[in-house]
């Protein structure tokens, strides 16, 4: 799964809310669809130039990864390379594309669909909670940042270290 981040989980969980809020969604449209919107909130591109950077190439989104080459100079393997950069994996935006992976559907509880815009909603939702459940689960309680930015031992922070 994509590597957690603040910035990640809050562009998936904007896009999930925009689209409940009526994005546009198409998922025959590479800069609509579940993917495409992601790029949206992880970018400056808007649906209009992601879907012209697709067309450059042949097939969906799973399609270009499996043709992804970051040296390319095509426009969408430029972008591939920005959601990357942001966390994202290859495998992450095939199973985002496909509402598919194994992980965020058992969490659902039920097989969804692509093209189903409350489906993308939903895995997005749960999506955006497991990746914040692993970025908290990282986090070591038992280290405070001092204010002049060493790795402190809890053990080792008094009142004044912390003023």
């Amino acid at each position: 799964m994509a590597t957690p981040s603040l910035e990640l989980i809050s562009a998936v969980r904007r896009t999930a809310r925009k689209l409940k809020q009526g994005a546009p969604y198409q998922w025959g449209n590479m800069g609509s669809c579940n993917c495409g919107n992601l790029a949206q909130e992880l970018t400056s591109f808007t649906k209009a130039e992601i879907h012209e950077f697709a067309m450059q190439k042949l097939g969906d989104w799973s399609n270009q990864m499996e043709d992804y080459c970051p040296t390319s100079g095509y426009p969408m393997d430029h972008l591939i390379t920005s959601l990357m950069e942001k966390g994202l994996t290859e495998r992450d935006l095939k199973n985002l594309e496909w509402l598919s992976d194994r992980q965020i559907v058992a969490e659902i509880g039920r097989e969804l669909q692509r093209n189903n815009r409350q489906d993308a909603i939903d895995y997005m939702k749960t999506w955006a909670r497991l990746m914040e459940h692993e970025l908290i689960g990282n986090i070591n309680i038992g280290q405070v940042i001092s204010s002049n930015s060493e790795i402190v031992p809890c053990n080792m922070v008094t009142e004044s270290s912390l003023s």
